[in-house]
């Protein structure tokens, strides 16, 4: 546990040296989110009624930009073999990576999502449940995001091969937090969506490090 807790306190520090990935993040959520009040209209109905997608799909979207440089970094300089040799199994580390991604992307999308949803005109009463969806759907786009960027690594066009891997895996997590927050918002109870999302999370946090550990010895060797 002391070699994973060192590997995310490394993982962050990086983080903190290339503040510019976090900030184009979220960035590029604040403006594709902003883009389609223009593109369909500013009537409060309707986007009131689409805000839930439009922030599901705008967060996907921008958790997609840090992948490539999650394994890139370490792949090109040599680092990601000493990582593999430090006697932590391939799986935790690229659970810690999975961990890293997510503080430092995750996280901002999550806490940015609130003011995006409220400028696109959410009811009030239906912006709990989004928060509730997004946090383990943010979780979820990390770690098939860490899969994704462990299969293409060292692969050519592995930036172009990426979002192919990763967006099928995420329809899913789409489908169930927009329908939790629109049954919120017609009163219903969007408890069965979110327990579907706890379900995903609760297969993915053993399946996904594993599939990607496999993936960066493979990358290794």
């Amino acid at each position: 546990m002391s070699v994973f807790l060192t590997l995310l306190r490394r993982e962050l520090r990086l983080s903190l040296r290339h503040g510019a990935d976090t900030l184009a993040a979220v960035l590029f959520f604040l403006v594709t989110a902003a883009l389609f009040p223009l593109a369909i209209g500013p009537a409060p109905e309707t986007l009131g009624r689409l805000a839930p997608g439009i922030v599901y799909v705008c967060a996907l979207l921008a958790a997609l930009l840090p992948l490539d440089r999650l394994f890139g970094a370490d792949f090109d300089d040599g680092s990601l073999d000493l990582l593999l040799l430090s006697g932590l199994p391939a799986a935790a580390v690229a659970g810690a990576k999975a961990a890293g991604h997510w503080i430092v992307t995750g996280l901002p999308l999550l806490l940015a999502a609130a003011p995006i949803a409220i400028m696109l005109r959410m009811a009030p009463e239906t912006l709990p449940v989004l928060l509730m969806g997004l946090l383990p759907a943010t979780l979820l786009l990390s770690l098939f995001g860490t899969v994704g960027a462990a299969l293409v690594l060292g692969a050519r066009r592995g930036g172009v091969l990426l979002p192919l891997l990763v967006l099928p895996l995420t329809t899913p997590v789409l489908i169930f937090g927009v329908a939790a927050a629109d049954a919120a918002s017609f009163g219903q109870t969007a408890r069965p969506d979110l327990l579907l999302l706890a379900a995903m999370l609760a297969a993915a946090l053993p399946l996904c490090p594993l599939a990607a550990g496999a993936a960066l010895r493979g990358s290794a060797e």
